[in-house]
Formats: structure tokens, C-alpha cells, sequence
């Protein structure tokens, strides 16, 4: 784990898995932009904070993901620091109660085990109207990017860096993720191609990358999630319920799943993919046997094909 300067003040903590950013104030004082998993990553974050003398004073939060505020309310209870966040991100993590709203298909037992640890207090709620935050008297600039989650924001430093945090990924994760998460794709698509509006020095990927230009990248990443939803489409071969289709994708896709919380994210991964071709009218869905299905459209093959030509 090390740290690398990607402009001015701006650097990104490089944890393996992810780029965490954040802003130096001083020699000393530091805003983070997003904190890291908790399990995987906490310890060695804590190592390179203490060996630079930083202190984190502030962290402004992408989104309510547990890769992302697995470490806020720890390093809030070490620093003191002041926490921002969009609102109803903010909301999600307030309690255990409002995470199972997003860990649906988990009971609250199973999400407060596991969970518990990304509850934290927001002392500044970003409103989806919000264009900017200052933090220390230092301004940031927010562009909202929902999609990926709910009220997903992407940040510009001082220095002309922009954060996307999740609203892309790089030629690295594409290589190897089956299953991108998004939480509505429609939206997500149309967050993607706001980028292309972007002028800026820098850009960093929160996994992972840092590039001066994204004009390919944008294109690369709507090209991938939207060949990811036609592969859910050809893996509807009948009138399916959703477990059919998970079964279906984990056989024709060699997707190895060990236990319950794989499965029911891989579900949750997928269920997003199925409502987005039933939203686009690829696919129908029906009642059968008293059963929830889902079966290709009359017009699914036309409508594939308008939607792999956008």
C-alpha cells in the first residue's frame, strides 16, 4: 500500500484493490475522498496515515457502499473528523435498519453482524440540487452520477482532479468482472455519458486508474455493462422465474457460488440486468403458475438490436 500524487494536493492512497483520494490541507491535515473497506483494508490505512503524520480532519463520500464507508465511523471516532455525504446515502447508513433496506434478501440479524460497521454519523448532507461543498473552508465541486447507487456523486478537487468513484471502472476490472453492480443500469447509462462533458486536468477511477482523458473509457465502460445486460438476455432461454435465471447464468457463465451471501448477491447483481431489459421491453414479465416469469418479447430481437446500435 502506498501513496501516489496525481496533482497538486490532490493524491490517492493505492490499497491494491482501490484508489482512495484525498486532499492535503497542510503537512498534516487531510480530506479523504471515501475511506476503504474495513476487514481488508483498515490496518494498513491506519500504517500509512500514521507514518506521513497525516490526520484525517474530513471525508467526503461517494456513495453508501461498504468499499467506501467501511472506515468512516472509525476514523471519525479517532480524528473527530467532519463527514459529508449525499442525503440519501446518508440515510442508508444512518442505522442497521435502514441498511437492510439495501441488503433486501439479508435478514437484520445477518446485517447487523456484518454491517454494523458502516453505520456513521454525516454532518453535512449534500442535496441533489448541490453543485459544490466547502470543507475546511476549501471548495469541492459535485457532479451527481446516480446509477451505481442512489445518489452517487463524483468530486473535483481544487486542483482539477475529478473523483468518479464508481461511475466508471477501468480496462483492469473489465477484464475480469462477470457481473459489474449497478444499482438502476438505465440511470448508470445516463450518468456514464455525462462524462463526456467533462474538462478536466485528471481523473481517478476508484477502481482503479488515474487518467488524463476518459472519452474512450466512458464509451468502453457503456459498451461493457450493455453487453453484460444482452448476456442476461440470452441466458433467458424459456419463461423463467428469477431463480431460473440465476441458475441459468451460473451454469452457462462457470460462476462458482460457496455459500448463501454469494448467491444472494449474485441475485441482487442480476436482478438489476432482468429489470433493466423488462424496463427496455426486451424481456416480459408474467404471471405463469402462480409464479413471477420472465420471458423474452415479440419484439425483444428488435429491440436488442436498437439498443446494441445506441
Amino acid at each position: 500500500m502506498d501513496i501516489k500524487k496525481v496533482r497538486g494536493n490532490t493524491f490517492c492512497i493505492d490499497t491494491g484493490m482501490s484508489y482512495i483520494p484525498f486532499y492535503k490541507i497542510n503537512n498534516e491535515e487531510i480530506i479523504m475522498l471515501d475511506s476503504g473497506l474495513a476487514r481488508e483494508e483498515r490496518k494498513e490505512i491506519d500504517k500509512l496515515l500514521q507514518k506521513n503524520n497525516f490526520k484525517v480532519v474530513g471525508i467526503i463520500c461517494s456513495h453508501a457502499h461498504i468499499d467506501h464507508i467501511g472506515n468512516i465511523a472509525y476514523f471519525k471516532n479517532k480524528y473527530n473528523c467532519i463527514v459529508a455525504m449525499p442525503a440519501y446515502e446518508a440515510l442508508i447508513c444512518s442505522s442497521t435498519l435502514n441498511l437492510k433496506v439495501y441488503y433486501s434478501n439479508q435478514t437484520l440479524s445477518d446485517v447487523t453482524d456484518n454491517f454494523e460497521h458502516m453505520v456513521c454519523k454525516t454532518d453535512i448532507i449534500i442535496s441533489d440540487k448541490q453543485e459544490s461543498i466547502y470543507m475546511h473552508d476549501i471548495k469541492f465541486k459535485i457532479l451527481h452520477t446516480p446509477g451505481h447507487s442512489p445518489a452517487h456523486i463524483c468530486i473535483i478537487t481544487p486542483d482539477d482532479v475529478v473523483y468518479l468513484g464508481d461511475t466508471l471502472i477501468s480496462y483492469e476490472v473489465m477484464e475480469c468482472a462477470q457481473i459489474p453492480y449497478v444499482f438502476i443500469l438505465n440511470e448508470d447509462l445516463k450518468s456514464k455519458k455525462k462524462l463526456y462533458d467533462l474538462k478536466y486536468s485528471k481523473y481517478i477511477v476508484a477502481h482503479k486508474g488515474i487518467y488524463n482523458d476518459i472519452t474512450k473509457l466512458i464509451t468502453d465502460n457503456i459498451d461493457f455493462y450493455k453487453n453484460r445486460a444482452v448476456k442476461v438476455y440470452e441466458a433467458i432461454d424459456s419463461t423463467m422465474t428469477m431463480e431460473d435465471i440465476v441458475s441459468n447464468v451460473i451454469k452457462n457463465w462457470n460462476i462458482r457460488v460457496k455459500n448463501i451471501y454469494k448467491y444472494s448477491m449474485l441475485e441482487k447483481m442480476l436482478r438489476t440486468y432482468v429489470e433493466y431489459l423488462n424496463e427496455t421491453g426486451m424481456i416480459n414479465l408474467v404471471m405463469e403458475d402462480g409464479l413471477l416469469k420472465y420471458k423474452k418479447s415479440p419484439q425483444g430481437i428488435s429491440r436488442l438490436q436498437e439498443y446494441i446500435a445506441k
